[in-house]
């Protein structure tokens, strides 16, 4: 059984003795390394949500609540900004100078009075370098920088928030450049500062990406007015969309004091908005000076060569009557070699042609019958058919003879074989 005999303390009596523990304790600030998980300003206050989280993963260890009055968050935001180049925001890991605050009523609280902007800048750029040892490991870091910037860099994509200055003013410097130069822009709207510029920006290229082969280029700008959030742009997934795009992206994300991990991964980076219209109008100078000196060199090759042609012809026109006449000269000689060989060839022709007849006359005189008459041959018929064989003939037959001179008739008594 609870010892029901000694006096309780009421809540209010709890909450002052811990009060007393902590201001005895924390007589004195102390700096505090933690993660911000949110900054909300109301009115000249702001309010703070700072987190521990384990080394090894995102499970929170511990929480605490915490606040800049009015007095100080001027002086602490604006030293914060000027600093690191960034406002104070969620997602920063921070040290600050706090006093350890415990109210009866409130509960336990932390008091910001003042902040070491080193601190946070450094766990920035630790975050960067993992960023681009990851992406060096996936041998990602330089794609983009490697696809060739068209020649004709006309068609356009931007990314950039819509009502930004940044967008109006890279519109105005590409669309009424001095050179008239013509292009084709187009808008893919993004929030370009605080938590959903790395969700915004990759639906963006993801559009983009779509239709890519409608466009020669991305541009993603930002800028004008105050220096605005830049952690978004420095996220392992945003810089993962970017270096492995299908399209040279440019970006001008407005800030002078140092790169984002999307300068360092995109095609080529620029300082404005401004610079970047610049560069694709340099680009197209580049190549129109190029296209003049090829049209040049293309001229006086084309007149030299005219120029050597005239006076090839005039060389020619020049030894022209000797030309003929060594041609006049050459092509009689040629007709008097041919009428020699006509000549021959036909003296040749005859001869070959008369031995032939000399030949078909002795062969017809051969066969002449009046010759075999006259050599003592007869031939004899039957019905006026030459006799050829004795088994042609049976007796009682009546046959005609022909000989030299005259023809008799004899009448067949016996055949002998």
């Amino acid at each position: 059984m609870p010892n029901t005999d000694l006096q309780p303390l009421s809540l209010f009596q709890l909450n002052c003795r811990v009060q007393d523990a902590i201001e005895m304790e924390f007589d004195e600030p102390i700096w505090l390394q933690a993660e911000l998980s949110s900054v909300n300003v109301r009115g000249p206050h702001c309010y703070l949500d700072f987190v521990q989280k384990a080394v090894n993963g995102n499970t929170v260890m511990a929480t605490a609540k915490g606040h800049i009055w009015g007095n100080k968050r001027q002086l602490i935001f604006s030293y914060f900004e000027r600093e690191t180049g960034r406002p104070l925001s969620a997602g920063m890991q921070v040290m600050v100078q706090v006093e350890v605050r415990f109210d009866p009523n409130y509960g336990y609280s932390l008091n910001v009075i003042d902040i070491n902007p080193a601190f946070t800048m450094g766990e920035i750029a630790l975050r960067r370098q993992e960023i681009i040892r990851q992406l060096t490991e996936e041998g990602i870091l330089e794609m983009n920088k490697e696809l060739p910037l068209p020649r004709l860099l006309k068609r356009i994509a931007v990314i950039s928030s819509e009502g930004a200055a940044g967008w109006g003013d890279f519109r105005n410097q590409l669309l009424a450049n001095s050179y008239g130069l013509a292009f084709d822009v187009k808008l893919f709207p993004a929030i370009m500062q605080g938590e959903q510029v790395e969700r915004t920006i990759i639906s963006a290229l993801n559009q983009i990406a779509l239709e890519y082969d409608k466009w020669d280029a991305v541009v993603i700008i930002r800028g004008g007015g105050a220096v605005a959030d830049l952690t978004g742009f420095d996220t392992l997934a945003l810089a993962e969309n970017v270096a492995q795009f299908p399209l040279p992206i440019i970006t001008g994300i407005g800030h002078e004091r140092d790169d984002t991990v999307i300068d360092l991964v995109s095609h080529t980076r620029v300082k404005t908005p401004t610079a970047a219209a610049g560069f694709i109008i340099e680009h197209q100078l580049d190549e129109l000076a190029l296209i003049d000196s090829i049209r040049k060199q293309l001229q006086e090759r084309t007149k030299a060569a005219l120029y050597a042609e005239h006076l090839k012809l005039k060389q020619i026109t020049i030894n022209l009557p000797n030309v003929c006449r060594t041609y006049q000269m050459g092509q009689v000689h040629k007709i008097e070699l041919l009428t020699n060989q006509i000549k021959q060839s036909v003296g040749q022709y005859f001869q070959k042609q008369n031995h032939r007849l000399e030949l078909v006359r002795t062969q017809i005189e051969a066969a002449n019958p009046e010759r075999l008459f006259r050599l003592g041959y007869s031939v004899a018929r039957i019905n006026g058919k030459a006799i050829k064989d004795a088994s042609e003939l049976a007796p009682g037959d009546v046959v005609t003879i022909s000989f030299s001179k005259g023809n008799a008739e004899a009448t067949i008594n016996e055949i002998k074989e």
